[in-house]
């Protein structure tokens, strides 16, 4: 078996087909399905089931999954160690990224890292899932570093906080209670929100909000794009609970009003506890040297 093999397992399980499998990793789909053939017949089983527009994992194909990442990560791990040794960094760094990353200057980071080692192939993928899909993919050895609003405290996971931040109601002018006292919660019952999708980190500490103060909310419309919400918000269709940092275009047209009780937001740099990655390690410093000292 070659490490080889299992790269083409595990790039056909995550596309489901040879030919967006090919193209990604810049490989023939004629040898890349003879070397997944080759695989099956050396474990003596079958991991795909292939038709004619979907290729899916059969059960010996899920459960061999996890081992096949773990045994790519701890190859990945082992040359970036070899590299660091040499006092070079190389190899893939996969970034898990939200919309907007609060409390660090990410793109400029990045850019940072970039020009201290080259070498490194960045490879930064954004929250289609919200920070619970990215979480996930972290633990499924797929991210090897990820910036997330955090609600738990998962195992298996090391999180240092970038910051936290109470939420605000934020509305056009018309849809927010009247008053200038902190908004509670039991006046927002009969209003509708617009909000992002369950997973995401403020929809969760939001939903968490009304679940505890035993109330109801409508969330009439659900977007996973940071900007549609605010201008659904600035259009009048909604009212939304959402974090000040990223109202950076929010305009004088937008009411912002504290909250009562607070929601509090929190972000984190999150890397996994079960193995290393030196590349990830790396950029972790120079986020965490860039943090404002208390």
């Amino acid at each position: 078996m070659e490490l080889r093999q299992l790269d083409h397992f595990v790039a056909v399980a995550e596309d489901g087909s040879f030919t967006k499998a090919a193209r990604r990793l810049n490989y023939v789909q004629s040898a890349l399905s003879v070397s997944v053939q080759a695989l099956e017949r050396e474990l003596g089983i079958r991991l795909f089931d292939r038709t004619t527009h979907r290729v899916t994992l059969t059960g010996a194909g899920e459960a061999l999954m996890p081992a096949a990442r773990r045994t790519l990560a701890a190859a990945e791990e082992t040359r970036g160690i070899a590299a660091a040794v040499r006092g070079v960094l190389r190899g893939t760094l996969r970034v898990g990224i939200m919309q907007s990353v609060a409390f660090a200057d990410l793109p400029g980071l990045l850019g940072r890292f970039h020009r201290q080692h080259p070498a490194v192939e960045i490879q930064a993928r954004p929250a289609v899932g919200g920070s619970a899909a990215l979480l996930e993919e972290l633990r499924q050895g797929r991210l090897d570093i990820a910036f997330i609003a955090l609600v738990d405290r998962p195992s298996g996971v090391n999180a240092v906080p970038l910051g936290s931040e109470d939420l605000v109601l934020v509305a056009a002018p018309g849809h927010a209670p009247a008053g200038r006292r902190p908004v509670t919660l039991d006046a927002l019952v009969d209003a509708t929100f617009v909000d992002f999708p369950p997973g995401w980190g403020v929809r969760t500490v939001v939903d968490r909000a009304f679940l505890a103060a035993g109330l109801d909310r409508r969330v009439t419309i659900e977007v996973a794009d940071l900007t549609t919400c605010v201008e659904l918000v600035r259009a009048g269709l909604g009212i939304a609970l959402l974090p000040p940092s990223l109202l950076h275009s929010g305009g004088p047209e937008l009411l912002q009003r504290a909250l009562s009780p607070r929601i509090t937001w929190q972000v984190v740099m999150a890397t996994p506890s079960s193995r290393a990655n030196a590349a990830a390690n790396a950029l972790a410093q120079l986020v965490t040297e860039a943090r404002p000292q208390a």
